[in-house]
């Protein structure tokens, strides 16, 4: 599989150089390449209309840094060209890309896109300041702002989104059909293979940063609720309230990505209680781990 790093670093380079239309540069040299992508999940590169939904829209929810934040943005990009960032992109998707050979999985794609944006460190300030998005295969784009927490961890980061170009190789993400359930083990799967990759020490706090009473509370919580459909229903469960009121959702009483701590402790226990490696888990019906977990029947 032919791995294609995108050089963003010479792309921001370019950008806060530029005193006008910086937009113009962001749509049509950092985000063309990734065009398939967007088209993909229908956000074109640039709206029909003025302030419509576009490239531009999307990266803000997203929480990419806006164009015009020149001093941020560079204060990011000389950090992120210290630690070599887009020599870590390299080397852990080559990692990524030997672990399915060797085990015979498959990501529907001939190449994979890989693109490193500078992050918006308070809009992620609950993801730490790191995030990223890997539903299509093909694609991964992960964002940053750096700092001492998120630095050791973009490896682990990088291979939860791997997984998922992996698992949407299988199964179809159906957005107005997704379950509660589903979405859950997607996200245990993405994370629990970042942990055989990387180790536990240096997964993501959308797993790790509730408490032993919170997470018991959020499955007690999640069980009832794991046939519910549809994507604004299941996001409210996964991301939490904070998110949910920010985004829109209904809150539901859960504290910040409790769906993805309890999905991840589902197919950990899943794993666990049947003697199951990631590779397998990874090729299982989300009622398959959900109904063998043992998580949701103590």
């Amino acid at each position: 599989m032919k791995i294609i790093i995108e050089d963003t670093m010479e792309q921001y380079e370019n950008l806060f150089s530029i005193e006008e239309d910086r937009e113009h540069f962001y749509r049509y040299s950092m985000m063309k390449p990734f065009e398939k992508m967007w088209n993909t999940i229908n956000v074109p590169l640039k709206a029909k209309q003025p302030n419509g939904y576009d490239v531009m829209m999307a990266t803000n929810m997203l929480g990419y840094l806006s164009v015009s934040d020149t001093e941020m943005g560079r204060r990011a990009l000389e950090k992120l060209k210290e630690i070599q960032a887009l020599q870590t992109a390299q080397n852990t998707l080559k990692d990524c890309v030997a672990f399915i050979e060797k085990n015979h999985l498959k990501v529907n794609a001939d190449e994979l896109r890989f693109g490193m944006y500078i992050a918006d460190p308070k809009k992620l300030e609950l993801q730490k300041g790191y995030c990223g998005f890997g539903g299509i295969p093909g694609f991964i784009q992960v964002s940053i702002y750096p700092n001492s927490y998120n630095i050791p961890r973009l490896p682990a980061v990088i291979a939860h989104e791997f997984h998922h170009n992996i698992r949407f190789s299988y199964f179809d993400w159906d957005h107005g059909n997704v379950t509660v359930g589903d979405y859950l083990i997607i996200e245990g799967l993405a994370e629990s293979f970042a942990k055989e990759l990387y180790g536990e020490a240096l997964l993501g706090p959308w797993v790790t940063s509730l408490d032993k009473e919170d997470l018991e509370y959020s499955k007690e919580v999640i069980k009832d609720v794991l046939d519910v459909k549809g994507f604004a229903e299941v996001s409210s469960y996964l991301f939490g309230d904070t998110i949910a009121k920010e985004q829109g959702y209904q809150p539901v009483g859960l504290s910040s990505f409790a769906g993805y701590a309890v999905g991840y402790q589902a197919v950990q226990s899943f794993m666990k209680e049947n003697n199951v490696g990631i590779r397998e888990a990874s090729l299982l019906s989300s009622n398959e781990i959900l109904n063998n977990c043992g998580l949701f029947s103590k």
